[in-house]
């Protein structure tokens, strides 16, 4: 029986049909108390963090604690956390919107980011209710800080194939842990550790490590090229006695629990990036608004309006497609019932599971963002962006981690194409029923329609028949073994992203075009990404059937070609629209979308 797809939920969906602005969330949703919360949290970060940014940057563990433990009084430490446990268990939005405003200094970001996220969300999930009352209030207050040790010294990406041993002692009571972790955020700080390692050899397992465990030792702080005012250390297990009841879950069921979590750390971590690319763009407009050169400030300079232009219709995209798949995640959270059933967090985890596809989009397409909007911000500034008193220095260092942690992007790159792949192989989403109605789409007649960003809904339609194209005529070729083919992967990868991206974009425009707060520059940011979005597309697409083909194109893959650029083209006048979008934010004086 075909899937209905207007019933189906699920990550890759946006590939297979269109929807419309009301199926998607972007901040334009926020409620009243979202906006509340956004509002605390940048007071807290200007107000409390700012201050102290050099402190903390240069090492102050007794600063970042204390301004841990503030954030607990706020009770935003305990975002997901359960209330019968100390929390006050708000949904995901909440938690975006929380790391999305931590901009001041990303090193006590991570911090938080690591006690709220993948250092206390396996005890939350996973954890038994002794281990929930155990850790889980003073983790809400900060009391506690909590560490995740997965990475090990020849085990990074490849995390399943850990060194680190448990094995139960003689007298059933405890695991003996021994090995190496390494990378560790908080590592040095923390009182309480997620730590991954080898039951019987190779049933990967997650256990719950106080510091005081005997055998267990923190090794030195490494030094880092950025994120300077974070712990990151080594941790070490020398014969470590573990309590039995320090199981987390189930023997074995660690990879359950490390990519369950991995989710959640991939969309955080891309709000992260937002927030530091929302950043850079005040501090280069700023800049650019008062620089005189010429005779004239340089926001006159026709240059600079392209670098802010560019710097904020990425930005916006980025904003887009985050919150679009956040929205996703708390849909299927909310499908959950919660009643006693102690399955309830592990069928949550199950639940954002589904949308691994899009959270790697997230982390991927957020990090590129933030590496290169900081960059363009820097050369904006000219040489006071390489001063140390100016912003953009050490947010320059700070965020080239944000490409390499929570899955290098090279890696996420993999899951977004290798998961299509498997969604295609498994029919989990009717893929092979989309592909098959291809040649029936380059022969039919193209719609006409006067409505606003109505040709860019069209592009993008022809964009996803050219990218199931892609990937039909790769597993053709490859079949099973094109997960093997990681160039061939990564393109594929950018073309769902790029898709998944415009689609946001256009749809997030149409929005605000029809609400009470209408900005005519969102239609001009959506026509300039949805431009731009076709001719790296089709750059990707040239690159990937000419390796396919081995450089020869026979005349039906190159006719087809042909028809699917036609049926994209937009003839928007981009030198345009980005001195209308640059204007607009010179006269806001900051980032304003």
């Amino acid at each position: 029986m075909a899937k209905d797809l207007n019933k189906l939920k699920t990550g890759g969906q946006f590939l297979l049909n269109s929807i419309n602005k009301q199926s998607i969330y972007s901040r334009e949703d926020f409620t009243s108390e979202h906006n509340e919360i956004f509002k605390m949290v940048k007071s807290f970060d200007e107000d409390r963090v700012l201050p102290q940014k050099d402190a903390l940057d240069d090492f102050n563990p007794d600063i970042a604690k204390g301004l841990l433990r503030e954030l607990g009084d706020l009770g935003l430490l305990g975002v997901d956390i359960p209330e019968e446990y100390g929390g006050i268990d708000l949904d995901k939005i909440t938690s975006a919107i929380i790391a999305e405003s931590l901009v001041h200094n990303p090193s006590f970001a991570v911090t938080w980011s690591v006690q709220t996220g993948i250092g206390s969300l396996p005890i939350i999930w996973f954890g038994t209710d002794d281990q929930k009352k155990k850790y889980l209030p003073k983790i809400a207050t900060g009391e506690v800080i909590c560490a995740y040790g997965l990475t090990e010294p020849s085990s990074g990406s490849d995390a399943m194939q850990a060194k680190t041993t448990a094995v139960l002692s003689e007298d059933n009571e405890h695991y003996i842990l021994n090995g190496e972790k390494v990378f560790i955020t908080n590592g040095g700080w923390a009182e309480v550790f997620i730590v991954f390692a080898q039951v019987d050899g190779n049933k990967f397992s997650a256990f719950i490590i106080e510091k005081d465990t005997e055998g267990f030792s923190v090794g030195r702080e490494e030094k880092k090229l950025g994120m300077k005012g974070s712990s990151t250390a080594q941790l070490v297990f020398q014969n470590a006695k573990v309590p039995k009841d320090n199981l987390l879950y189930k023997v074995g069921k660690g990879a359950t629990i490390a990519f369950n979590c991995l989710n959640i750390g991939r969309f955080k971590l891309g709000c992260s990036c937002l927030g530091g690319s929302k950043r850079a763009i005040t501090a280069a407009t700023k800049y650019a608004i008062d620089r005189q050169a010429f005779g004239t400030t340089i926001s006159q300079f026709d240059g600079i309006k392209r670098k802010i232009a560019e710097m904020s219709v990425l930005t916006f995209a980025t904003d887009t497609m985050i919150y679009r798949t956040i929205g996703l995640l708390q849909d299927e959270i909310d499908l959950v019932e919660k009643d006693s059933n102690d399955d309830y967090y592990i069928h949550i985890g199950e639940a954002m599971g589904k949308y691994a596809i899009e959270t790697s989009m997230v982390k991927v397409f957020g990090s590129d963002c933030s590496h290169w909007v900081i960059d363009q911000g820097l050369q904006v500034l000219g040489g006071y962006g390489f001063l140390e008193e100016y912003p953009l220095a050490s947010a320059y260092r700070d965020d080239r981690i944000n490409q390499i942690w929570e899955g290098t992007n090279e890696i996420n790159r993999q899951i977004i194409a290798g998961f299509f792949m498997k969604k295609a192989l498994m029919d989990e989403l009717p893929i092979r029923k989309a592909i098959k109605e291809i040649d029936a789409f380059l022969t039919s007649e193209e719609s006409v329609d006067d409505a606003p960003l109505a040709k860019e809904c069209n592009t993008v339609d022809a964009a996803k028949k050219l990218a199931l194209y892609l990937f039909d005529r790769s597993l053709a070729q490859y079949a099973q073994d094109l997960k093997n083919e990681h160039q061939i992967l990564e393109m594929l990868s950018d073309v769902f992203t790029d898709i998944y991206t415009a689609e946001s974009t256009i749809l997030r425009a149409q929005k605000i075009m029809e609400s009470d707060n209408a900005i005519p520059t969102a239609v001009d940011i959506a026509r300039v990404f949805s431009t731009e979005m076709v001719n790296r597309v089709m750059s990707n697409a040239h690159l990937i059937l000419n390796a396919l083909y081995s450089g020869s194109l026979n005349e039906d893959v190159h006719n087809k070609l042909k028809i699917f650029e036609e049926r994209m083209r937009l003839s928007n006048d981009v030198v345009q629209l980005k001195r209308n979008i640059a204007e607009y934010v010179f006269e806001k004086k900051e980032y304003p979308y």
